[in-house]
């Protein structure tokens, strides 16, 4: 009886092993979980939605985005974010948006030093210049190094526009 006993509790433990090793383990969040969770990202999230980009963006990258608030946005002239929300004017927002994505996972410490002008997803290059501090055009990098699951973003004060 005790041999059947421990028969089936090593059983039943390594079913139960087996049950743990199979679920999915939480992981890290991706750029655009970052972004819509962050609160100044909204017009951002909106965008990007509208773009019908969240796919790629929550795809496996990597990307560096750099990533305009919504002051920065807001600091547009009267309209423009409203007119690129407007279905008819998808291609106009989907080349801004990945105007603002590089391939590749590029923190501000590779950045450093350097002038670089960087192709990014929508095949146009922008201007990068880290010699003091970080500038994309521009932009000032205003905060560094977001870490997401599928790459990095670096949060920018003015939009970047091709």
């Amino acid at each position: 009886m005790n041999r059947r006993f421990a028969i089936k509790s090593a059983i039943l433990a390594a079913g139960v092993a087996v049950a743990a090793a199979c679920t999915p383990m939480d992981s890290e969040p991706d750029i655009v979980d970052i972004a819509a969770s962050n609160g100044n990202f909204d017009t951002l999230v909106a965008a990007v939605t509208a773009a019908g980009l969240v796919d790629t963006l929550k795809g496996d990258g990597p990307f560096t985005v750099f990533a305009p608030t919504d002051a920065a946005f807001a600091a547009l002239p009267a309209g423009t974010v409203d007119s690129l929300l407007l279905p008819e004017n998808k291609d106009q927002l989907v080349a801004i948006l990945t105007y603002h994505v590089v391939p590749g996972a590029v923190t501000s410490d590779q950045l450093a030093g350097q002038r670089l002008s960087v192709a990014t997803v929508n095949g146009a290059n922008v201007h990068i210049d880290g010699t003091n501090g970080v500038k994309v055009e521009d932009s000032n990098v205003t905060t560094a190094d977001i870490i997401a699951s599928n790459g990095v973003i670096h949060v920018i004060d003015s939009v970047l526009l091709p």
